[in-house]
């Protein structure tokens, strides 16, 4: 969670090391007490790489700190709502588990500030509630909707007999179902969105997914309604988006999120952009409605003139983005490149200095200035592989498995490389030919650096830079027809490639032996070549969890047989961490998880290239070392906050590592000394979302006097 006192000129995180999970996914500012302040964990827009919750916190200091209250079986908390005048009643509205049937789930009230909470609203146990609006005017009018859906490994389904629309005369007691009223569509609804107008009571509106849905109004406080705007750009992808607000001064104002907010000033008929991104919150201050916060993918951002026609916003120049993967290129000294969720790719040089600078900052050489950013290619989903022989060579995956980029910075030229370049959208994954994952993996050989690797189903190489590409293996996944079919749900279908599913998520190629190469499938399968693809042989592991998502293989510089492995199934209920090893080519695994928490599951795994029996685990909730090959785990996040760490790359005698919506206030690195016999220096994952720039030095010199074990680099 993140604090602004200057709307929005800078930003300090207020939840580091006081909460336990990394994904805020509500927040409540009383409007009697602004120290007063509640945040529900876990992301309800339900897609493929959400991040599980651990239920409410409250802080009565303004973020200084935070008691848990509750709610610790959700997944996640959808929204939060203060009562206006009267600060001890809290509305929680609880999505539950994502893939599994829950109790916790449903409209919840306090009136004692936490302490107890009653179950108001409840549909049955696979129907969560997804919103809450109260009228400000008459708090004793509320209204709630509820969602039925599920996420799981390989489907999603937004809608069911259990989404409706609720209204309570009473403060939330009692509860009637409207979502018949008339003109509300009939059939089956999915998510719902709703606002009750601060400037009429009577003017509600709802977004609703429906066979025919769209925004509907009402005049008379949800008694009855119209349609007044069934575009596709409001309601496209309902189950990731599906929000309105509705303006505190101006009954006609209302704004939908989607892909892009969009606004009306006649009740909704109308609708142009307002701001641009995955957007997924808006706050309207009810004094001034110049004054608004928006949220979308790469954070969030004030205006102080949002009804004017040339808004201005400030800077998203704090460290939200959400980086899939990391790894760093052949320049002396390297640079450090990743992937941004609805983000661009980026890369930075290592020795860049990192000093900090406010709103309108520009770009020049020296401390304090800017970072010199550059894209390598492609596009926000996942890998970047820089040619190991020529720096200026980039190659780098592309939305929806439809191109695969090759970038050469020296002349400028950019063109598509893909091995199956066919664009899919609408599509299950048993209809596709190939099957391209949102993130898939685009990978060097370190033991022949001509030899490059990607994978769909099959695994496919390149030794000319993708003029050309061979398969080198048959389907290496189980294919399983449950779980290659529509994704969506019964209304809104959604078939892009994060919907994908049966595809080899993982390459692991031999670090001294170019023949021997591992594949991982998202679906619990391990195979390896060593034979350069000419035959694969089928090693998963026993103790393989059913459709285990393997995420990072990571062969031995030490051991021509040896490697090790990630596994995750968070979306099926499992939080469980899973690390193999091998050292006789997968013909024995032993799982090496001794001293990782039971309920931590684990992102990725590396060796260290320099020391023998030297492992590196990120976890949903930190990161950790091993100096025994794994046998046992000690925790190595010192002063990191409680968050994913998605992925890990050792360079030399650096460790980068990109979690998830996390910040690391530093300088060009951190030296370290773990039991004062390896020297590591960390390269910090940067705050590289678009507008972004550095966190600011003071915080840096925080959080390195706070750390035990971590010192500023260069020393000052």
């Amino acid at each position: 969670m993140w604090k602004t006192t200057d709307a929005g000129d800078t930003w300090v995180p207020v939840t580091d090391g006081l909460i336990h999970s990394s994904s805020v996914g509500a927040v409540a500012v009383s409007e009697t007490n602004p120290d007063l302040v509640w945040i529900g964990m876990g992301e309800s827009c339900i897609r493929g790489n959400i991040q599980p919750g651990d239920g409410v916190y409250k802080s009565t200091d303004a973020g200084k700190t935070w008691t848990h209250m509750g709610f610790k079986d959700s997944d996640a908390i959808a929204k939060i709502r203060i009562h206006p005048t009267n600060p001890e009643v809290v509305f929680v509205a609880g999505f539950g588990k994502y893939g599994t049937p829950s109790d916790e789930r449903g409209v919840f009230k306090t009136v004692d500030g936490g302490k107890t909470w009653r179950k108001v609203l409840f549909r049955d146990h696979k129907t969560g509630a997804v919103d809450i609006a109260i009228d400000r005017n008459n708090p004793n009018v509320m209204f709630a909707a509820l969602w039925e859906a599920f996420r799981v490994e390989y489907s999603m389904s937004s809608g069911g007999p259990g989404s409706g629309l609720f209204k309570s005369t009473d403060g939330g007691e009692h509860w009637t179902e409207i979502t018949r009223n008339p003109g509300l569509p009939a059939g089956i609804d999915g998510k719902i969105g709703v606002a009750v107008s601060g400037a009429d009571s009577n003017r509600v509106y709802a977004i609703v997914e429906n066979q025919n849905g769209g925004l509907f109004s009402s005049d008379d406080a949800g008694g009855s309604w119209k349609q007044v705007n069934d575009g596709r750009n409001i309601r496209q992808r309902a189950f990731y988006y599906t929000h309105v607000a509705a303006d505190p001064k101006n009954k006609d104002i209302v704004w939908v999120l989607n892909v892009g907010t969009f606004w009306s000033r006649d009740g909704g008929k109308t609708m142009v952009s307002f701001a641009s991104g995955d957007s997924h919150d808006l706050w309207i201050d009810p004094d001034d409605t110049n004054h608004i916060v928006h949220a979308n993918d790469s954070g969030t951002a004030v205006s102080l003139n949002a009804q004017a026609a040339q808004r201005t916003w400030s800077a998203r120049d704090y460290p939200t983005a959400q980086y899939y993967h990391v790894i760093s290129t052949a320049h002396v000294p390297y640079h450090a490149c990743g992937a941004q969720q609805d983000g661009s790719t980026v890369c930075v040089p290592s020795n860049t200095n990192l000093g900090g600078s406010g709103r309108g900052s520009a770009g020049g050489a020296g401390r304090g200035a800017a970072p010199e950013l550059y894209s390598p290619g492609g596009a926000e989903p996942g890998y970047i592989a820089p040619d190991p022989k020529n720096p200026d060579i980039f190659y780098a995956g592309g939305n929806n498995g439809s191109f695969l980029t090759r970038l050469d910075r020296r002349t400028g030229n950019l063109r598509e490389v893909n091995p199956y370049p066919r664009e899919f959208s609408g599509e299950p994954s048993s209809a596709l030919v190939e099957r391209w994952q949102w993130t898939y993996p685009i990978i060097f050989s370190p033991a022949d650096q001509t030899l490059l690797y990607t994978s769909s189903q099959h695994v496919w190489r390149t030794n000319n830079g993708g003029d050309s590409w061979e398969k080198i293996s048959p389907d290496l996944t189980r294919h399983d027809p449950k779980t290659m079919g529509d994704s969506g749900g019964p209304i809104t279908h959604d078939m892009n490639s994060p919907e994908v599913y049966a595809t080899v998520f993982a390459l692991g190629p031999g670090k001294k032996d170019a023949n021997i190469l591992w594949a991982g499938s998202d679906d619990g399968l391990v195979h390896v070549t060593r034979d350069g693809g000419k035959s694969w042989t089928n090693v998963t592991p026993k103790d393989m969890p059913d459709f285990g998502r393997v995420s990072i293989i990571d062969a031995s510089a030490f051991d021509p047989g040896a490697a090790y492995v990630a596994v995750k199934k968070p979306l099926l209920n499992d939080f469980t961490p899973y690390i193999f090893r091998t050292h006789d080519f997968g013909n024995t695994w032993t799982k090496i998880v001794t001293g990782l928490s039971p309920v931590d599951y684990v992102h990725s795994v590396r060796e260290d290239p320099a020391r023998r029996g030297l492992l590196y685990a990120g976890t949903q909730h930190g990161f950790y070392i091993s100096y025994d090959d794994g046998d046992h785990w000690q925790s190595l996040s010192l002063n990191l906050p409680d968050v994913q760490v998605s992925d890990i790359w050792v360079e030399a005698n650096s460790i980068a590592r990109f979690p998830r919506q996390v910040e690391v206030p530093g300088v060009p690195g951190v030296r370290l000394r773990p039991e004062r016999r390896q020297v590591r220096r960390l390269l910090p994952q940067f705050s590289l979302s678009r507008r972004q720039t550095p966190p600011r030095a003071s915080a840096a010199a925080a959080a390195a006097a706070a750390a035990r074990q971590w010192r500023r680099w260069p020393p000052a």
